[in-house]
């Protein structure tokens, strides 16, 4: 698949020119990863089209995520991966690493295969994000030799993060970092 192709979304897909650069920096992490470790042509397809689609419609309006969903209580922040996965769905994507990694990829999973797991480090480690930058970078350099490693630690920092500023934990949040400690 060309690179130009790599990052083209769906129709319904919700996205400005601020997260569509978002998205084309994670989808080429997860490239180049997927590059480095030699994945099978199968499973770096999964992680390029879970990185082009994590975000799909994270510029919708708060509305048409919970008609998506038909979740009315999930803080909105939190909606934009799960109703991506329902379009996924409806669009008959069977990939189900694929569609557990766009659902949850904000709030993480324990139950992810690796797909999942590239997809929550590259949206964290992505280069356009501009705080600890140094330090987020040599961890995006470990991931290919050191994936379980680096997954933890992604993981320990956002639930720092979180911690640090108050925000309550997501019960699947709290799960992920139970099986990875």
């Amino acid at each position: 698949m060309p690179a130009a192709a790599s990052t083209d979304l769906p129709g319904w897909a919700r996205v400005g020119a601020r997260r569509r650069q978002h998205i084309v920096r994670v989808t080429a992490l997860l490239r180049e990863w997927a590059s480095a470790m030699e994945l099978p042509p199968e499973e770096a397809a999964a992680w390029r089209d879970a990185g082009r689609w994590h975000d799909a419609l994270r510029d919708a309006p708060e509305q048409e995520l919970r008609e998506i969903t038909g979740d009315m209580t999930t803080p909105a922040p939190l909606l934009h991966g799960p109703a991506a996965a329902v379009r996924l769905e409806q669009d008959c994507e069977l990939r189900r690493q694929v569609i557990e990694a766009v659902a949850h990829h904000t709030v993480g999973s324990a139950d992810w295969e690796r797909t999942g797991r590239a997809l929550y480090m590259a949206d964290y480690l992505e280069p356009g994000r501009l705080f600890a930058q140094a330090e987020r970078a040599q961890l995006a350099t470990r991931v290919p030799h050191e994936f379980r490693e680096a997954f933890r630690e992604v993981v320990r920092h956002r639930l720092e993060w979180a911690l640090s500023e108050g925000v309550e934990l997501h019960p699947r949040t709290v799960e992920l970092w139970n099986s990875v400690k």
